[in-house]
């Protein structure tokens, strides 16, 4: 631009625009694919419960049919079992989840990456994040409240 190739900047500027939109593009396809394998894990493991499930509950009617106590007694002993490994391997499966979850980085702390990013470049971006602060460092927006409170006070006295 400084030699006057404004066609050149130009053309710059939208590869530049079209290779960022290449890469986020890339990062939610990611995302996605992250998920999708999650699930796809999930699955795996409640279709081998239900398959544990499925043999326990066979034996157990084997069992019952047959009148044995002491076998009925190991079956429900062995379900029992079973059962306490299927909330472990539901707490496990959830915490899991709750850890993909939370890879997302929360939002709030994005928005303050980026404002301290635009503060160090001096750019103005408050009004482009909703809930983020303002572009004024704490201790200048302390000064300026300050100041302001101070000069409504004189007018307030010198009345």
């Amino acid at each position: 631009m400084e030699k006057g190739n404004l066609e050149g900047a130009k053309i710059y500027a939208q590869n530049a625009i079209r290779k960022k939109t290449e890469q986020l593009n890339y990062l939610r396809l990611s995302s996605r694919l992250d998920a999708v394998v999650s699930r796809l894990d999930t699955q795996a493991k409640m279709n081998m419960v239900n398959k544990n499930m499925a043999g326990i509950v066979k034996t157990l009617e084997k069992t019952l049919n047959s009148q044995n106590l002491e076998q009925v007694s190991q079956v429900m002993d062995q379900f029992e079992k079973q059962f306490e490994n299927l909330d472990v391997q539901s707490e496990f499966v959830e915490k899991a989840m709750s850890n993909q979850a939370n890879l997302s980085t929360p939002e709030d702390q994005v928005h303050e990456l980026m404002q301290q990013v635009a503060d160090e470049h001096n750019l103005e971006v408050a009004m482009d994040m909703p809930g983020a602060g303002s572009s004024l460092p704490a201790q200048q927006q302390a000064v300026t409240e300050d100041g302001d409170l101070g000069r409504r006070l004189a007018e307030l006295r010198g009345k």
